[in-house]
């Protein structure tokens, strides 16, 4: 079973994004509500895969996503973004996120990229 970190500051996103994942067996191993808390629960749990809100507060999810990959250069983050948001989610797979989702979530888009993702 794969272990995923939900990072959004919005309380309802990560129910959401909770949900889908939780009823195809994939393990929610923590949440956070910024880049900064993303970082250090990423140390601590050492999730397979992050789903990252892009704006935040204290840290933004491109800041966090260049931080989690130097920690771990293999690390697999998917980012999150409302409609937009494309510099930003350029400025995401630059930094290392590997896909990125568009909010509000289609349940079959969010397992796609997961899938992809995982390689599975």
């Amino acid at each position: 079973m794969h272990k995923i970190l939900v990072v959004d500051d919005a309380a309802f996103m990560r129910l959401m994004l909770k949900n889908i994942l939780s009823k195809q067996g994939y393990e929610i191993v923590g949440e956070a509500e910024n880049g900064l808390e993303a970082v250090e629960k990423y140390k601590t749990l050492s999730p397979d895969l992050v789903t990252m809100d892009i704006t935040m507060p204290v840290m933004e999810g491109v800041e966090a996503v260049r931080l989690i990959k130097q920690l771990d250069p293999n690390a697999k983050i998917i980012m999150c973004s409302a409609m937009g948001q494309q510099s930003m989610v350029v400025q995401s797979l630059q930094a290392g996120a590997r896909d990125f989702i568009v909010k509000p979530f289609q349940e079959e888009r969010v397992l796609e990229s997961i899938r992809k993702t995982l390689g599975a």
